[in-house]
């Protein structure tokens, strides 16, 4: 069955200091989808650029999620580093509460918290660390909502522990025949509308093209497009342009 209303997320403010990330296009995309994953200081991201890009989520009414990473800054959080998850669940509430107080500087709340890059990806297969995240993010809000992959182990232990997950769809990564994704730490030029064509039919027909060209089911709530990928401007327009066309409307998610 088609997706009436899909979430669109994009991650934000993963610069530092005067560095910039990718084409440096937030003020651009963000009018454009509705979740924001707002870097939290440990792969990207500072308190100027944290308070920049929650005043920009306030203006365009975008749900704001914290995106904590690996402290890693020269790898971009994209290494996966020797770390228990004890350590690793600590770092995560640390950032949360950084950008959780300045969301509430503006009045806001947090609608989310999505790990970025290798540490998404360890907590997926890892679930020693994702049992401890999941438990440590409902005792300090359990209407705190946690992104993940539908096939994670992050996704089955939040549910068993009854904290709100959003199945994400990867619009700008391949697939593999385990509905994972292929973690990559660069990423090449994309056509629009072939990324386009793929959220289009994964939101109508609940499929994805695998690597070795399969077809298999996918399940999810929300449809990411990284803000570094090259690109990444024309991936979203062409992506919520096609979703509009077909009727599909664009909206945060919301608690069931």
């Amino acid at each position: 069955m088609s997706k009436a209303t899909i979430d669109l997320n994009s991650d934000m403010g993963e610069g530092f200091g005067s560095w910039k990330i990718g084409d440096d296009v937030d003020d651009a995309i963000m009018p454009l989808i509705s979740s924001a994953n707002i870097a939290t200081g440990f792969h990207a991201g500072d308190p100027n650029i944290m308070n920049r890009t929650v005043v920009m989520a306030r203006e365009h009414g975008i749900g704001i999620g914290a995106h904590p990473g690996f402290r890693d800054l020269v790898g971009f959080g994209r290494r996966d580093l020797n770390e228990n998850a004890e350590g690793l669940v600590n770092d995560i509430v640390y950032q949360v509460g950084a950008l959780r107080e300045f969301a509430r500087l503006y009045g806001l709340r947090l609608q989310h918290v999505k790990p970025h890059g290798a540490l998404y990806m360890r907590a997926a297969r890892d679930e020693t660390l994702s049992r401890r995240l999941v438990q440590t993010l409902r005792d300090l809000e359990p209407t705190l909502m946690l992104y993940c992959m539908e096939n994670s182990l992050t996704c089955k232990v939040a549910r068993e522990l009854g904290l709100p997950v959003v199945r994400e769809f990867y619009a700008d990564r391949d697939y593999d025949a385990s509905g994972s994704i292929v973690f990559t730490r660069y990423t090449q030029a994309l056509d629009p509308e072939q990324v386009a064509d793929k959220v289009l039919r994964a939101c109508t027909d609940g499929k994805v093209r695998t690597v070795d060209g399969r077809d298999i089911p996918i399940g999810f709530d929300s449809v990411c497009i990284h803000s570094d990928t090259p690109g990444a401007l024309a991936l979203v327009q062409a992506t919520r342009a096609r979703l509009e066309a077909h009727g599909i409307r664009i909206a945060p998610p919301r608690l069931s």
